[in-house]
């Protein structure tokens, strides 16, 4: 029997149980249990289910399932009851739960107010509803997550999962790579190489042996895009692995996956042992001659690690800093071997590729950027999560078409686009494509697909200094460049925030900056000082506030503001600030009961704002601080 026989009869058994799970007579509910449902509350909304169904005698299952990248709406259920198409529902914990088994499982009332929309087209229900991701995403790395269960392999094969390896053993090693060259396949890790070139490279490069590196030290704030495809679809990254490790002849294969990704962790090992029992991984590999390990190593949450050269430090047991390139690890990599080290994501979009071929692949996107971009869009969005779009979609159709606009109807004022190294990008750049070229040539990067929206109440001096806090806190120190150029650009943003900077700063910030680009050995120094470059080139009228007139436009920098509370509209009575105050800055007048906000107390936390009835309004911020109205206590 050759491997597609053996294949084949596993994929057999495989459809005959997901079509057993989907199409059964029994109601069926599908809860959303990656990080992002788990901290929404999915666990307890599952056993809500779960002891529902007990209690009132229904046939059903619940079924655990990944992240469908709407975020916002956790915990995310599916609910497939017979005579109904199948019904997805947004944030419903333990008590909406309740509901659904009472109106929905019993009753019959599908439960409108909760619902997201239909799966599957119905006349006589929403399929879209005000969702619009269902018709704008073009999925192709997600187009089953939050649809099968990660913990079994077979709902995986069932969806033609592991078909894209099996095709590759009945090729030419070099004829694989030719298909990955001509999918135009560029690295989803952020540099955008072509991933062909890297597998031929790496290939043709000589070795005692060679070794196939998932980088999974996703470290971006903002940024989950890998772990959440590990947690949701582990065996589609764990097939783009098998197909990369038999094109360049590995026998050795790792998933380098930082610690703080634990669920990450635990999905992949549990698919690793899997698919090594189901055949998949092992010894002659359905009597191939194809042989592979695959093992797991956890990071220690380091962010230069998620450059190659550092992450090989890391696995050897070496202090994770970056080398000197060339050699790139193509050449000689781990443990002086060619290596070929590939993004998550990079290694979850082959199996589509070998399953349809490279000109499906190039049909989607750009000619020079094909296929998808997985992004993590947050901030000041109405509907933050993951969203996968072809390339060349634009800022715009992105941040408002699909993730619903700025928050509260507020004013766009920049993205920030690429990770913490990526640029700030105003409101002209919002009808620009999304791919590798066209980002850089505005001062930003695609990174690994991080973006935080902010609406016009941001300070986009302040921004920068966050995200260069940031990088300057996770430089390894091995180059003066990157240890002493960031932490002199921090001091001189933390100088400007705090109304003690010069006009001479701006010029300053820039020359370090070129400095630092031109000094450093690896990317994390290269593209740190990109946030201060963007926001001086977009908003340098706010850093000039900052120098000349002491004031922060936004509100946001504290040395620049203050607090106080406009007594003819205080409200007497109203304590809502008096208790919320953390430093008891906040007393209230003798006479006439108002409040008043000691300034020496005032660590300007902004939690009086907060709870301040919207009908008082009285809590005001006003920068510069000695604009503050003279107030005597009566």
């Amino acid at each position: 029997m050759n491997f597609y026989d053996m294949y084949a009869n596993i994929k057999d058994k495989s459809i005959s149980e997901w079509n057993n799970l989907i199409n059964s007579d029994k109601i069926i509910i599908y809860v959303g249990n990656a990080t992002c449902g788990r901290a929404a509350g999915s666990t307890d909304t599952i056993k809500t289910f779960k002891d529902m169904l007990e209690e009132y005698n229904l046939q059903g299952e619940v079924v655990p399932v990944g992240c469908n990248g709407h975020c916002y709406a956790e915990p995310i259920v599916t609910i497939q009851n017979p005579g109904f198409p199948p019904l997805m529902y947004k944030n419903i914990r333990e008590g909406e739960a309740r509901v659904l088994v009472k109106a929905f499982l019993i009753e019959g009332d599908p439960c409108f107010d909760y619902m997201i929309g239909s799966i599957t087209p119905d006349d006589n229900y929403p399929n879209i509803n005000d969702y619009p991701r269902f018709l704008f995403e073009k999925k192709i790395v997600m187009n089953i997550n939050g649809i099968i269960d990660p913990y079994n392999i077979r709902h995986y094969i069932a969806n033609e999962g592991y078909s894209g390896f099996i095709k590759a053993l009945g090729m030419k090693r070099e004829d694989i790579i030719e298909v990955i060259k001509n999918s135009g396949l560029r690295g989803r890790g952020g540099a955008g190489f072509p991933t062909g070139v890297k597998w031929e490279i790496t290939a043709n490069s000589s070795g005692d042996f060679k070794t196939i590196i998932c980088n999974g030290d996703e470290g971006d704030p903002g940024a989950y895009m890998d772990r959440t495809i590990m947690e949701s679809n582990p065996h589609q990254l764990l097939e783009g692995l098998l197909i990369g490790a038999y094109s360049i002849g590995a026998e050795n294969a790792i998933l380098y996956i930082r610690a703080e990704y634990p669920i990450a962790v635990n999905t992949m090992k549990t698919a690793i042992h899997d698919a090594k029992k189901e055949g998949f991984i092992g010894k002659n590999i359905f009597g191939s001659d194809f042989s592979i390990d695959v093992s797991v190593f956890q990071g220690a949450g380091a962010f230069v690690c998620g450059e190659e050269t550092a992450l090989i430090s890391s696995l050897e047991g070496k202090r994770g800093v970056p080398t000197v390139k060339p050699p790139y690890p193509s050449e000689r990599g781990f443990k002086g071997q060619p290596t070929l080290i590939n993004n998550v994501k990079t290694l979850s979009a082959i199996p589509y590729i070998l399953r349809n071929g490279a000109q499906a692949f190039k049909e989607i996107g750009l000619s020079n950027c094909p296929g998808t971009a997985i992004f993590s869009v947050v901030g000041d969005v109405e509907y933050p999560g993951l969203v996968e779009l072809p390339m060349g979609e634009t800022l715009r159709h992105l941040i408002f078409d699909i993730c619903g606009g700025i928050k509260g109807g507020k004013e766009f004022k920049a993205v920030q686009i690429g990770g913490p190294s990526g640029g700030c990008l105003p409101e002209a750049f919002l009808d620009i494509p999304i791919d590798f070229d066209s980002l850089r040539g505005a001062g930003a990067m695609m990174g690994s697909g991080g973006m935080v929206v902010m609406d016009s109440s941001s300070c986009m001096v302040e921004v920068a200094k966050f995200f260069l806090d940031f990088t300057q806190k996770e430089s390894c120190g091995k180059c003066t460049f990157c240890r002493v150029g960031t932490r002199q650009l921090l001091e001189i943003l933390q100088r400007i925030t705090k109304g003690q900077g010069e006009m001479e700063d701006i010029s300053l910030l820039k020359k370090l900056s070129d400095v630092i680009v031109k000094g450093s050995l690896c990317g994390l120094g290269k593209t740190a000082p990109n946030p201060i470059l963007t926001t001086i080139r977009y908003f340098e009228d706010e850093y000039i506030a900052h120098i000349i007139d002491k004031k922060c436009p936004s509100l946001m920098c504290r040395d620049l503001i203050a607090y106080y509370i406009d007594l003819d509209k205080c409200a007497r009575g109203c304590d809502a600030c008096l208790g919320c105050c953390p430093t008891e800055a906040i007393f209230t007048t003798k006479k006439s009961r108002k409040k008043i906000i000691d300034q020496k107390k005032c660590v300007k936390c902004g939690e009086c704002v907060k709870v301040c009835p919207p009908e008082y309004d009285a809590v005001k911020v006003v920068s510069p601080p000695d604009l503050l109205p003279l107030i005597e206590e009566d």
